[in-house]
Parts: C-alpha cells; structure tokens; sequence
C-alpha cells in the first residue's frame, strides 16, 4: 500500500520548532491494528498515539479537526526498551447466561452466541518499564501552543490506552529550534536509575575501550523518503469515522550523552527529572523510582 500522502513537513520559510517528550510509566501500550479480543500493542509509540496525547492535552474533541497535528514530523527515541506484559482475561454473564454476539437483529438486540458460548478469554499486550523520548517538530506557534498545554492538559493524558498514565517530566524543558534529528541527539539519556546503573558497571567492568559518557540508542523518523512504512496516521478520531493511513519512516542509530558521573557507583537523577519534581509537586511515581 503506498504510503498516505498527508505532509510531515511544513513550508520552509515557516519558523519552526521542536518539543520533546519524555514518555515513560509502569505499563505503555500503542496499539495500531488490534481488534476484538486481542489487543497487542507495537515496539514504541505510535503517531495516532502521540497524536492523540496532544489532542487531548489541547482540549479537542474527538470530533475536532487533527490535519495540523498529524502534519507535525515526529521522531522517536528508544531510551529503554521495557519488556512485553501479557493480560490475560476472562468475561462472562454473572447470571450464567450466554454471551451476546456483536451483531443485532432488527430490533437493535444483541443477537445470542451460536453456538452458545459462555466465557469470552481476551489478551491486551502492554510494554512495562520503557522509556521513549518523542519530538515532534512543526510550525513554532502551533509548538509553542502544544507545550504549554502539556503543561496545562485540558483532559487527562496517557500513554497510548487510558489505563497507562505518565510519569512526570513529560515535556522535557522548553521547545527547541534546529532539526529533529539533532534535538533528539543532543537531549541526554532518560532510562531509569536501574537502568543506568547497570550501564555504568558495565562501563566499569569491561576490558575494551568503553565510555559510559555516550550511549548508542535506535530512532525513527518521519521520512517521504524512507524504507519503511507503517500504517498508523489518524485520519479522525471521531468514533463513527475512525480511520487510519501509511506514513513514510527511516530507522536510525543516534549516538547521545548519557549523563552519567563516571566518578559515581550508582547513577543519578537527570536534570530534567530533578527540576520537574521541584516545580510540579507530588509525583504519584517517585517511590516507584520514575
């Protein structure tokens, strides 16, 4: 399927700008082409999912117009991969009835199963303990408007399902200028403190040439140039016209600095981490270590 041909670039002599996000939690699920009883959700977040998160940040309707948003070139950052969680569930009629099917009949009444069935058995897939850093780069006023409501959501925010809430900091610092690839290469590494440590002991124990100041982490890109597609661009996030096209990606290795203190044994919170705790307050997570 060729990809959609809905811009991720804005005119050139537009200003622009970059905000990044920081989107990490206990459990993430970005879900681009599950249905019914499976729910599996994809590698890092997905546009339709970030898309949505500045939708709802912005206070728009599920009816509004999103052209301007999905126009925004996104740039995802794997800082730490997470492991995949299944749920596994189970649903029936506390009644001991049958379960109803998804059609109807002509008046309107869920039709019974048939044959008749009396348990459904679901699985929802989430990523538990990732971190990804997410920037999306578009004209500098739309930028502007978007981080402030970050700041300020208007609805409350998750990462991909309702379940999954964010972790403070979620906007990292003010909104930049340059390209994306840059920005995302200079923002240092934002894994956990476990995560960070465990790098710095490896830094300590090996007998090659290895600096703990720089970490190698995998991107992607929106690119009307790339190798690779995906198909998850909302068209609408209206229930009654949902819809999704293809986007254009390229897949990168960025090279950033992982803000370690080569002199320490354990790794320290980021700067960002620690401004956001001093000016946002409570943080329901820290003594989860996020």
């Amino acid at each position: 399927m060729p990809a959609d041909p809905t811009p991720t670039t804005v005119p050139k002599d537009e200003a622009q700008a970059v905000l990044v996000l920081r989107l990490a939690g206990p459990l993430q699920s970005w879900g681009d082409r599950s249905a019914f009883n499976r729910r599996d959700s994809r590698p890092q977040p997905t546009k339709s999912g970030v898309v949505g998160l500045l939708a709802a940040a912005a206070g728009r309707p599920r009816e509004a117009d999103i052209t301007d948003l999905v126009g925004l070139r996104l740039g995802v950052r794997i800082d730490q991969p997470g492991t995949l969680l299944r749920d596994y569930h189970t649903v029936s009629d506390y009644r001991g009835r049958p379960l109803p099917q998804a059609g109807v009949n002509a008046k309107g009444v869920q039709k019974p199963t048939s044959p008749a069935k009396d348990t459904h058995v679901t699985h929802r897939y989430y990523l538990q303990d990732a971190v990804f850093v997410a920037a999306v780069q578009g004209p500098a006023a739309l930028v502007e408007t978007l981080a402030e409501a970050i700041r300020r959501p208007a609805f409350p925010l998750a990462l991909g399902r309702r379940s999954c809430v964010p972790t403070q900091p979620l906007a990292l610092g003010a909104v930049r200028a340059g390209t994306l690839e840059d920005v995302l290469a200079d923002e240092p590494w934002q894994a956990g403190g476990a995560a960070k440590s465990a790098y710095q002991r490896r830094a300590a124990r090996s007998p090659e040439p290895f600096s703990p100041h720089r970490i190698d982490l995998a991107a992607t890109f929106d690119d009307p140039s790339g190798d690779d597609t995906l198909q998850d661009v909302p068209r609408s996030f209206d229930p009654r016209q949902r819809g999704f096209s293809t986007r254009r990606i390229r897949h990168a290795w960025l090279t950033v600095p992982t803000g370690l203190d080569p002199t320490a044994t354990t790794a320290q919170p980021s700067a960002a981490a620690s401004a956001a705790a001093a000016t946002t307050g409570h943080d329901p997570f820290a003594l989860l270590g996020w």
